[in-house]
């Protein structure tokens, strides 16, 4: 795994809040390059506003969000900057459906400036990753739920990001399309030295991540063993 390949995470004293509702209260955190971190915790904690936060989705009301020492929310063109740095994963897979899977990789791509010819090439070369090469064609309506969350996960790397942050990923599966989901997104997690976060209930994303980290009322709770996630 090369060390420069994976994006450092830092959140200190973040908060956020919606309206009159607080979703998140103090919240620190370190990630280091490469590493990936499972977040836990019941609905309404702040999972996923913590994910859009470090995503730069959402801006913090209060602390900073850092990643590789730049607050991607005050960059000047911050959704070039997201696309750059980051790949998101969701629950709802959210192709479009009048795009073939292909098509739907190759989306990202034409934002970035990438010709046809290349967006083409590195689109088809990741559903061969995820092991969907010959549904390349085959449009949303004509894939499963596991294939076409296969097909979001290489929609979400075609960038080539180096953070990776997946929320619910395997929360409209089945228990084994799930394990097959979970086993792509570490798979390639090891083989590319990204930094992933996953938002998830599923246990067995706590077993492979190298810490997990609890959201309690958008408080950070208990955390796993290999690392200590408040700073």
């Amino acid at each position: 795994m090369s060390e420069e390949a994976g994006a450092e995470v830092l959140v200190e004293h973040a908060g956020k809040s919606f309206g009159r509702i607080g979703a998140l209260d103090d919240v620190s955190l370190h990630m280091d390059r490469g590493e990936a971190i499972a977040i836990t915790g019941r609905s309404g904690s702040g999972k996923s506003t913590l994910l859009g936060l470090i995503g730069g989705l959402e801006r913090p009301d209060r602390g900073k969000v850092l990643i590789d020492g730049r607050p991607v929310w005050l960059d000047r063109h911050p959704a070039q900057a997201r696309r750059e740095l980051v790949g998101f994963v969701f629950q709802r897979h959210l192709l479009l459906a009048a795009l073939s899977a292909r098509a739907n990789v190759e989306v990202p791509l034409i934002g970035a400036g990438v010709h046809r010819a290349e967006r083409r090439r590195r689109a088809l070369a990741l559903l061969e990753e995820v092991g969907l090469a010959d549904r390349a064609e085959h449009l949303p309506s004509e894939l499963s739920g596991g294939e076409s969350q296969r097909v979001a996960v290489a929609r979400a790397l075609v960038n080539e990001p180096r953070l990776l942050l997946a929320d619910e990923p395997t929360g409209a599966l089945d228990s084994v399309t799930s394990e097959r989901v979970l086993d792509l997104l570490f798979r390639l997690r090891d083989r590319l030295g990204m930094t992933l976060a996953v938002v998830s209930y599923d246990p067995d994303v706590a077993k492979r991540a190298d810490r997990t980290l609890t959201l309690i009322d958008g408080r950070i709770g208990d955390t796993g063993e290999a690392g200590i996630a408040q700073a």
